[in-house]
């Protein structure tokens, strides 16, 4: 063998890359892996069935707030809530039927890539469009300086809402956040204090730090609230399962105390994994529809500097893929420690890119060591765990951090997961199986 060839066969090869070639991963091969069981948390399932009802519900017990003629401008978030179009929708009707005149603006600070048309896409990827909901919908990235908070911090607010409207609505899910914990986290306040304020408001907040986000969301959103035309505020919560359990229009006078209890109603339905530690999670998606961060920090409990505190705790999380919804946004992908190529590849730059800049947090588009196939991408997780036997290694896969009522559970944790009396075996246990592409045969139901 001459010196060229000898060199070209040690130089290694990225898995997957080509067939052909040697796969310089199989000296992590682990030939004996846990069988594992598919399992179902049982959660409180009060939900709401009629959207329209409840939406015309909240609007009526507050009056006649909205007066005939009156400009009715919604604000329409990006985030993957439950029935979102339908809110909407009922929204617009509650405002035409009290002889209103609605439109809809995106606030959701820099997403869709930070640009006008960008963020008209991530509406259109909830099921929000003009023809969808029954109104116009005006996007700019043109935000208007209201003023400045202490003398010292820049408020900005959506231009069309601002000067195109005799009345502002924001509607959005209060839920515990991704990146910090105050009194109030996500909702009104938020988007009232960043959301509105297009990509220039947001990249000023985020520019004081996620550590002065509880004093400053409050703080920014009731300056808003003395500058902006907000009668209330149409607040949502979701149960366990995803979905919506709550819609409550709060007075601007009482958002403060009323987000307050409504994010620990929210936290309390939060679905969370029932074990306290494990030593691989795998995820079959992460994306902007399923969380802020792409994996709720709250359900894995760890965030880009390590443990949140809550558990439980992981040593290895895999991402298998991106949804459909994030259009790319592959933000969170940075607390992962593999990802399948195929959720790299679908990674779009720019839109990443965008959104972790505005937030300080570079890190969420840093990319895990990155495989071609879920074997692969086990075998390295495993490989990276500390005292771990690959035979009873503890290992759980979910479809994503927002619906972890189905997951399967390696047989090691089944007799914790099922002495909590809130959890049962569906089926298995049984090996975990890979096709002959190196994927998980295993689906879930739906």
């Amino acid at each position: 063998m001459n010196e060229k060839a000898a060199m070209q066969q040690d130089v290694p090869v990225l898995a997957g890359a080509d067939p052909a070639a040697p796969d310089p991963l199989s000296v992590f091969r682990h030939e004996q892996l846990p069988a594992w069981a598919l399992v179902r948390q049982r959660f409180d399932t009060t939900e709401i069935v009629d959207v329209h009802a409840a939406v015309e519900t909240a609007f009526a017990a507050l009056g006649d707030v909205i007066q005939p003629g009156q400009r009715v401008c919604l604000g329409l978030g990006s985030r993957g809530i439950d029935r979102i179009d339908e809110v909407a929708r009922a929204a617009v009707g509650a405002v035409l039927a009290r002889g209103g005149r609605p439109f809809g603006v995106p606030a959701m600070g820099s997403h869709g890539g930070a640009t006008a048309d960008g963020q008209l896409e991530v509406l259109a990827s909830l099921g929000i469009t003009p023809e969808r909901i029954g109104c116009e919908i005006r996007s700019s990235m043109e935000p208007v300086q209201i003023g400045e908070l202490d003398g010292r911090i820049p408020v900005y607010f959506d231009r069309h809402a601002f000067e195109e409207a005799d009345l502002v609505i924001p509607i959005n899910r209060v839920k515990p956040h991704t990146d910090f914990s105050g009194p109030v986290e996500s909702g009104l306040l938020k988007m009232i204090a960043i959301g509105f304020g297009k990509q220039r408001g947001a990249d000023t907040f985020h520019g004081q730090g996620f550590p002065s986000f509880a004093e400053l969301i409050p703080a920014v959103g009731r300056y808003s609230l003395g500058r902006v035309s907000i009668p209330f505020g149409l607040a949502l919560v979701e149960n366990s399962y995803a979905r919506l359990r709550r819609i409550e229009a709060i007075p601007a006078a009482s958002i403060w105390d009323r987000e307050r209890e409504l994010q620990d109603e929210a936290d309390s339905y939060l679905a969370r994994l029932p074990m306290a530690a494990l030593d691989v999670l795998i995820l079959d998606r992460i994306g902007k529809d399923i969380s802020g961060l792409g994996m709720d920090s709250n359900v894995v409990g760890r965030y880009y500097d390590g443990p949140t505190g809550r558990g439980p705790s992981i040593q290895r999380i895999i991402v298998r893929d991106l949804t459909d919804e994030t259009e790319g946004n592959a933000v969170g992908i940075g607390m992962a420690d593999v990802a399948l190529r195929r959720a790299v590849e679908r990674m779009e730059p720019m839109r990443t890119y965008m959104n972790c800049i505005t937030a300080k947090t570079p890190e969420g588009a840093r990319v895990a060591l990155t495989v071609g196939t879920d074997r692969e991408a086990l075998d390295v997780a495993i490989a990276c765990c500390i005292k771990v036997d690959s035979a009873t290694a503890r290992i759980a896969r979910i479809v994503d951090t927002k619906h972890v009522d189905l997951l399967y559970a390696s047989e090691s944790l089944l007799p914790e997961l099922l002495a909590g009396g809130m959890c049962e075996v569906v089926t298995g246990p049984s090996s975990i199986a890979f096709g002959p592409d190196g994927h998980f045969q295993d689906r879930f139901p739906g």
